[in-house]
């Protein structure tokens, strides 16, 4: 309505509203955004007000232009002792009567239906009406800022207790550290990021390789006269209950462990040192990496025989094997099978690993004479009611094979073979499954480290136990 009608009206109308605003602007349930509508309303009135006015003073100051012409004709005409005949046919003479007869003109002509005094009434009601509703929302937005500083400083004060909580129970994890589980380092949300952990791992493996070599130098190695069994006994299966489970593992490495590494196979070759090669296949399941390990090497003066037999025997694996903490034979299957649990030691801040698995030594004989026997030993992670996963370690999964095959260079004339005329090659395979987590690039930067080292310090240690004995085919 107040866009529609005129000055009277809309004098009414924005007086009616100020005083709305001015006795209900405070009441409750008034939002912001309905005073923000007035404004806009206000607006619109004050707009229409502002043109108005605008047309009444362009009348008047048209009137006074038009006027300030005729007088000037009017003077003219008097000098000329002749009257001045308007357009209209009224004759204007240069007197004070002619001058109402003008203005009472123009007054008719120019500014014809304005109530100057109405509009400039309703004008200062308007911009009443918008310094009102302009203080009102004023107030809401201090009442609301005021509201959001009490929930802000709510908020910095939760988010400051929670901080103070997670630096205390932070503080106590480290202090308790060795106690906080197997995967309390080493797992998903471990606290040290992965360059941390590769850079803990790397230092506790020096450490472990330099109180290895200080052991080995100070400590007199022991010779131990163990009989070793013919090679008869170690060609039978045996009647145990893993038999078959051990048929199948040594013919699954038989067949696929000896195959070439070239092909669709996928290996790739990360470690070369002289006769020695590494290749590894980049496998992984579940965020674990699960690497498959294929490592060829060719020692000279020992036989597959007598590799696979310390690779076997528990008797001296303390002596070559440096990672193990401590181990023991949970149970005796046969003369060439047994089942053995044992303990690695911790490489902080991964956690310590244990396994259990059945370790069977096999004769496999050549199918053709010109062929070479073959020597095996295959672990394979199995279980036993005597020794369940406990939670000071992770249980790992492995299936390893070590391959041996004797190869004989003929000593010229009659001369005896002595361990320069044979060469054995050596096929190392490992697949295991490490449990729990840790970053992928250690695992494998370790296993390119390792594997290497213990390939070297096991052949020299067969090669020192070898020298100067018969040879044992």
């Amino acid at each position: 309505l107040l866009r529609r009608h005129g000055s009277m009206l809309s004098l009414t109308s924005a007086t009616s509203g100020y005083s709305a605003t001015s006795t209900s602007s405070f009441k409750k349930g008034h939002s912001l955004r309905e005073k923000l509508a007035e404004m806009e309303t206000f607006r619109d009135i004050l707009c229409r007000q502002v043109d108005t006015l605008q047309k009444y003073f362009d009348g008047c100051a048209d009137a006074v232009t038009k006027d300030e012409l005729q007088r000037d004709k009017i003077v003219e005409d008097d000098e000329d002792g002749f009257p001045n005949t308007r357009s209209d046919g009224e004759f204007l003479h240069n007197n004070n009567g002619s001058k109402e007869k003008l203005f009472q003109c123009l007054s008719h002509k120019g500014i014809n239906g304005i109530d100057f005094k109405g509009e400039a009434i309703t004008f200062k009601a308007t911009t009443a009406g918008i310094l009102a509703t302009l203080s009102h929302c004023i107030d809401l937005m201090v009442k609301r800022e005021d509201s959001w500083q009490k929930r802000l400083d709510k908020e910095m004060e939760k988010r400051r207790r929670v901080e103070d909580a997670y630096k205390s129970v932070l503080s106590e994890l480290k202090k308790k550290s060795h106690f906080g589980g197997p995967d309390y380092e080493e797992g998903p949300n471990s606290l040290i990021n992965e360059d941390e952990f590769f850079d803990a791992v790397e230092a506790a493996l020096d450490r472990h390789d330099k109180i290895e070599e200080q052991s080995q130098c100070e400590k007199s190695r022991i010779q131990r006269s163990s009989s070793v069994p013919s090679g008869d006994v170690f060609s039978c299966v045996g009647s145990h209950r893993f038999a078959e489970k051990v048929e199948e593992m040594v013919q699954n490495h038989m067949t696929y462990s000896l195959q070439d590494v070239g092909g669709d196979a996928n290996w790739q070759l990360v470690v070369e040192e002289g006769e020695m090669k590494v290749y590894r296949r980049e496998v992984e399941e579940n965020g674990i990496v699960l690497d498959p390990l294929k490592a060829t090497h060719s020692v000279k003066g020992v036989t597959g025989h007598e590799v696979c037999h310390y690779f076997w025997d528990t008797d001296v694996r303390n002596d070559w094997e440096t990672t193990v903490e401590n181990f023991n034979i949970v149970e005796t299957l046969s003369d060439n099978a047994i089942i053995i649990y044992q303990t690695h030691k911790r490489v902080w801040p991964a956690s310590q690993r244990d396994v259990l698995y059945l370790s069977a030594i096999r004769k496999i004989i050549a199918n053709n004479e010109n062929d070479p026997d073959t020597w095996l030993v295959c672990n394979f992670s199995v279980e036993h009611e005597n020794a369940q996963p406990n939670n000071r370690c992770v249980r790992a999964k492995i299936n390893i094979a070590m391959i041996c095959q004797t190869l004989v260079s003929p000593p010229e004339g009659d001369k005896e073979i002595s361990r320069d005329n044979i060469l054995c090659k050596i096929t190392y395979v490992a697949n295991v499954n490490p449990g729990g987590w840790a970053p992928a690039s250690v695992l494998r930067a370790v296993a390119k480290r390792e594997y290497p080292k213990f390939l070297k310090r096991f052949t020299s240690y067969v090669q020192e136990k070898t020298a100067g004995k018969p040879i044992l085919f």
